[in-house]
């Protein structure tokens, strides 16, 4: 399911415009962004977590030379699915 096909379910599902559900989805969307790059954990319940993680810096090698290299400490952006998200899957 791609963005467009969200929006068209969730405006059927709403009673809503494509144009108001497109707006809402994207408005949450940049706000569960904003709110992870600021350093905030973004958590809705039953479906799961959006949180900033650091990466460590490590070792890695070039994969077109072999050879080794210092890749950087970062910060990037995760996910951790819900209870029931997880279980809605499983089953």
């Amino acid at each position: 399911m791609n963005k467009g096909e969200l929006v068209d379910l969730v405006a059927e599902r709403t009673g809503v415009t494509k144009k108001q559900a497109d707006s809402i989805l994207s408005a949450t969307l940049e706000s569960i962004v904003e709110a992870v790059s600021s350093g905030e954990k973004v958590t809705l319940v039953g479906f799961g977590s959006f949180e900033p993680r650091q990466r460590k810096e490590r070792e890695g090698r070039n994969p077109s030379t072999g050879e080794t290299m210092t890749i950087p400490a970062t910060t990037v952006p995760a996910f951790s699915a819900g209870k029931l998200f997880k279980e809605k899957v499983a089953a």
